[in-house]
């Protein structure tokens, strides 16, 4: 095995270019943690946070990256066998020690997910935060029913994407929001029933397609569309709090009552690797194989072009995953 590999580090927060593509020690794991060769991640909100210094906890340099898919590479406690194919993510990954954006991980074994799959790299890359994410807020957020109807506010994100697949799986009526209409086909073709144009204001648009307010509804951006996201809700929905993309996540005097429309359910998601299971990420990636399902990588780069992902993610110019293959 290499005992060098390359990773990006992050020495303190910064633009883009700060993530600088260096050659590290490969981590030893000691029992009780895994080695993982990395063969693809996916890029998240949460590493732009980090980057930008907007993250808690995070200790300088730190190779950033919450999550990352590969094969073992050693396993000190024997959890898990050599070459055994892996999906690693949350718990501290890329914030209190180093996370994904390198050729080598070294995590807990808590975080490791074992599955089988012969789809490529790059598709697998993009599937474990992501799904993690939506099926948590779908089961554990929202406890979303067949046919009921959900809106998805920031719908083109990969989050966004994911829960739109996973609720039309599920039976469900899908509503799903963007700002840009020329991403409205993309919303379609992963399933969406109504593509909703975002101008800031969609509750009377919801309302006009189901009477009285959806039952569910996904808030991705944050607290600016959150009040409208609410009031696009019936009595008794449920609004789940999962993203943040416009780096807005708190509410300044929160005053309940005048805040939360009679009646509409506000609750939040956040979760971790053991809110995925084995079972769900298999039958996910099964699903995909078969044709079933579909996992919306909008574009692959390599470890060196990271500045470049993340320049791309900055903008918002995505439909889906980023995901970079080592």
């Amino acid at each position: 095995m290499a005992i060098t590999m390359r990773a990006v580090v992050l020495d303190a927060p910064g633009p883009p270019e700060a993530l600088q593509l260096r050659d590290l020690p490969v981590p030893t794991p000691h029992p009780g943690q895994v080695l993982i060769r990395v063969k693809a991640f996916g890029l998240n909100r949460s590493e732009l946070h980090t980057r930008l210094g907007l993250a808690d906890g995070v200790t300088f340099p730190r190779v950033l990256g919450i999550e990352a898919v590969g094969v073992v590479a050693a396993c000190p406690g024997g959890e898990f066998a050599e070459g055994q194919q892996v999906a690693a993510m949350m718990g501290g990954m890329g914030r209190t020690y180093d996370g994904g954006y390198a050729e080598y991980t070294c995590v807990p074994v808590g975080q490791v997910i074992p599955f089988e799959s012969s789809l490529d790299w790059a598709t697998l890359g993009g599937v474990p935060e992501m799904l993690q994410t939506a099926n948590g807020s779908l089961t554990i957020g929202l406890d979303a029913q067949p046919g009921q109807a959900i809106l998805i506010r920031g719908g083109t994100s990969s989050v966004g994407m994911a829960t739109a697949i996973l609720a039309k799986r599920r039976g469900m009526t899908v509503l799903s929001t963007t700002r840009n209409p020329a991403k409205a086909a993309a919303l379609t073709r992963a399933g969406v029933d109504h593509v909703i144009i975002d101008n800031g204001e969609v509750a009377d648009q919801v309302r006009a397609i189901v009477d009285g307010g959806v039952h569910a509804a996904l808030e991705l951006i944050g607290t600016p569309t959150l009040p409208d996201t609410l009031r696009a809700t019936r009595v008794h929905g449920v609004v789940c709090f999962t993203g943040m993309l416009s780096n807005e996540w708190t509410v300044e005097h929160f005053y309940p009552i005048d805040y939360l429309p009679r009646g509409v359910r506000l609750a939040a998601y956040g979760g971790d690797a053991s809110d995925l299971s084995a079972d769900v990420l298999q039958d996910f990636l099964d699903a995909v194989a078969a044709g079933e399902a579909t996992v919306p990588v909008h574009r692959v780069f390599t470890l060196d072009q990271v500045p470049e992902a993340h320049t791309y993610m900055e903008s918002g110019a995505a439909t889906g995953k980023l995901v970079v293959t080592t």
